[in-house]
């Protein structure tokens, strides 16, 4: 068993992500590797639990990735938005806030926004990946 508090986990600057292949700038987000198991075959966690921070106007650009994930909103207020895999282009939006979750599936283009000019805000996002359709505990 390991317990921590979340302040005893070293924060990590999160500069970029990816889109269709184009790098793009994170802008005020710091994540924190809360626990993590397994390896893909691109040598990636299977599962994770990360807490992230978003400064106050911190953004995450439209991105996608291989895993599913739920995010689970802790503090502030952030617009979510869903993108067309397509085109690229925002087709959805929705103001997120305590205790608020997230879903996105895998490959499935997202982005965020901390609304306020002044306070942080944080969020859960676990992750993995799912091979089978079968309920287990």
């Amino acid at each position: 068993m390991i317990a921590k508090n979340v302040k005893e986990v070293q924060g990590i600057q999160v500069k970029e992500t990816s889109f269709k292949g184009q790098r793009r700038e994170v802008k005020g987000v710091t994540v924190r590797w809360l626990s993590k198991a397994g390896r893909d075959a691109e040598g990636q966690p299977e599962y994770g639990l990360r807490h992230f921070t978003v400064e106050p106007g911190g953004v995450i650009p439209a991105h996608d990735h291989f895993y599913l994930q739920t995010m689970f909103i802790e503090s502030g207020e952030f617009e979510c938005y869903a993108y067309d895999p397509e085109t690229g282009e925002p087709v959805e939006s929705r103001v997120c806030r305590q205790g608020d979750w997230v879903y996105t599936s895998a490959r499935e283009p997202h982005g965020m926004r901390n609304m306020s000019a002044t306070e942080p805000g944080t969020f859960l996002c676990c992750i993995c990946n799912v091979y089978s359709d079968e309920d287990t505990l």
